[in-house]
């Protein structure tokens, strides 16, 4: 009762957050009991908010805080954590937080609020669970002009001095507790694929953002497939996004590809991206990131997303590029329009977080398809009734 009578949703929160330091048991059990109106509540959308206002509505400290300053004692100061052997530890340095941007140490409710949800929802013990914010500096002026910001107030460290500190964490984290799994959330994509890469044989590690959205979102195609009654090597994916998320589901597709017995160029052929810049394409080559590069395809450039969908025809809109609003209704009514027939249902996923950053609504999906799309989104929107029928929409989050 208490709960439903905040008129918001970060009063929500704030509420669940202090239930949470006063009686632990109980906090679980009333999520456990009430999952799907405290899911949007502890995490997506509102814990969005809630990072941005993290110094503001500050309580007390929860999980451990390793910044620029401990260089040389990390190892010393993992050892003062109360819980002697966790078994899962979510680390964000608070570039990327969600479709946000750069939150510094703000970032720190994305590590706190994945964790409870590991506890409420797959039955991981809260002393098993270390939520740990790298305070590497921010370039958000804005926090740094905040009294109330409780990072580091410089430039985010790049480079040389910045690798030295995450490898001093994982080292130290690795040698104080070697039965953790070491997930990397919110890293920016300068940094994610390199340090996944870097560290995967070596630890037990995974990059949230790059595998767990591709493993989800995956997953929602394949079952969409059924309702579509198509196979996964008849589609053609478009991605409106180009980052760590983005890519990391189009290697993943890939994988699921090549294993139904494509080959790997056919699989790549079958997927175009758009970054900011417009389409991935040979000529941009140059330009390209690294993990970018395999998905540059020989194919005309084109700067706009409608053109694109116009060109190549998708049957699945993919959209990871925190820009709200950006499936236009044109966009999605070409998207109707190449998918023609109920045979030929288009799959609509705007994976975007928190509400705002969603490319588009499941009401603006479902209206400019003719009720014939098969849409999720990142964060959760409400049962669509049109036309005499309710549309109940997926959410595709890594969650």
């Amino acid at each position: 009762d208490n709960f439903n009578r905040k008129d918001s949703g970060l009063g929500k929160y704030i509420f669940m957050i202090a239930l949470m330091e006063r009686n632990q048991q109980l906090f679980y059990r009333v999520v456990m009991d009430y999952i799907e109106d405290m899911l949007p509540i502890l995490y997506t959308p509102t814990v969005g908010k809630a990072c941005l206002e993290y110094g503001h509505i500050f309580r007390r400290p929860r999980g451990m805080y390793l910044s620029a300053e401990d260089q040389g004692r990390m190892e010393e100061i993992l050892g003062n954590w109360h819980f002697k052997n966790p078994r899962i530890i979510v680390v964000t340095d608070g570039e990327r937080i969600l479709g946000l941007g750069d939150l510094g140490a703000n970032g720190m409710g994305i590590p706190i609020g994945k964790l409870t949800l590991y506890s409420a929802c797959a039955g991981v013990p809260p002393s098993s669970t270390l939520p740990i914010m790298l305070d590497v500096g921010t370039n958000n002026q804005a926090l740094i002009d905040d009294d109330l910001y409780l990072g580091l107030k410089m430039p985010r460290l790049r480079g040389d001095r910045y690798d030295a500190i995450v490898d001093e964490f994982v080292t130290a984290a690795e040698r104080r507790f070697p039965q953790a799994v070491i997930q990397f959330e919110d890293f920016g994509k300068s940094n994610a694929f390199r340090l996944l890469m870097k560290y995967r044989d070596r630890v037990c590690t995974f990059n949230d953002d790059i595998q767990g959205t591709a493993a989800v979102t995956l997953s929602g195609i394949w079952s969409a497939m059924s309702l579509k009654g198509e196979d996964l090597s008849e589609q053609k994916f478009l991605f409106y996004g180009a980052g760590s998320a983005g890519v990391g589901i189009a290697n993943l597709i890939v994988s699921a590809l090549v294993q139904e017995g494509m080959e790997e160029d056919e699989a790549r052929g079958r997927i175009c991206l758009l970054d900011s810049k417009g389409l991935l394409v040979k000529n941009r080559i140059e330009e390209l990131d690294d993990f970018k590069r395999p998905y540059a395809h020989d194919l005309e450039f084109v700067a706009d997303l409608q053109t694109a969908v116009e060109r190549i025809k998708p049957t699945v809109l993919i959209g990871v590029s925190g820009q709200g609003g950006s499936f236009t209704s044109d966009i999605l009514q070409t998207m109707a329009d190449v998918n023609s027939g109920d045979a030929h249902r288009p799959l609509i996923m705007a994976l975007s977080n928190p509400t705002t950053k969603a490319e588009c609504t499941a009401e603006e999906a479902y209206k400019h398809t003719q009720g014939r799309a098969i849409f999720a989104s990142g964060s959760p929107f409400p049962d669509v009734t049109m036309h005499g029928r309710t549309y109940c929409p997926g959410q595709g989050n890594n969650a």
